[in-house]
């Protein structure tokens, strides 16, 4: 990703720039991305923890102590667990997905790759991954990662979205672009 595309102004860009920058120090950005994107699938596989990490109602020792256990559990530790407990104490928690977003971003635009948002209706195969990634790359002229997920509502096709650009080729939007059209007609 171009870095006008990672927006390091934002509270959540400024807090991932930092993280960035101590794990570059350190020689552990890949060690620091694997357990923030660890800790963002504990967050998308429960419910409770989302609350934890979303509602103000909790105190910020309240949510420490909660983090430190989930953390524990998840055998994250070190810079990272140590980030994640300074913004819980700062009450930044809950930007922690944006936070991690642009860690990601920053880490990949450090290897000279940009990260694909991918959404298709159903699972891709390992074949239709590679196919796409070197599709993309002959397009951007970098390693691409894709960031895969899956939506039955888009019927069928792709939702591509690298940095500002997006390409949908839907068949939810072909279709809803096919009935504006022949209502127009009509």
């Amino acid at each position: 990703m171009a870095t006008d595309q990672i927006n390091t102004a934002s509270m959540p860009g400024r807090y991932a720039s930092a993280l960035f920058e101590l794990a570059k120090e350190q020689g552990a950005i890949a060690q620091v991305e694997t357990d923030l994107t660890l800790f963002a699938a504990l967050l998308d596989e429960s419910e409770d923890l989302r609350r934890l990490v979303a509602s103000p109602v909790f105190s910020a020792e309240d949510q420490g102590r909660a983090l430190a256990a989930v953390l524990d559990k998840a055998g994250i530790g070190g810079l990272t667990a140590n980030f994640l407990q300074l913004i819980t104490k700062n009450r930044r928690l809950f930007a922690v997905r944006q936070m991690v977003k642009a860690f990601k971003a920053l880490a990949a635009e450090s290897r000279g790759e940009v990260t694909a948002e991918v959404t298709s209706a159903q699972a891709l195969s390992a074949e239709q991954i590679a196919e796409l990634k070197q599709t993309l790359k002959n397009s951007v002229g970098k390693d691409v990662q894709l960031d895969a997920k899956v939506d039955p509502s888009i019927l069928g096709g792709l939702i591509v979205k690298i940095g500002s650009r997006m390409i949908d080729s839907s068949l939810r939007t072909r279709l809803n672009a096919m009935k504006l059209g022949l209502k127009a007609a009509s």
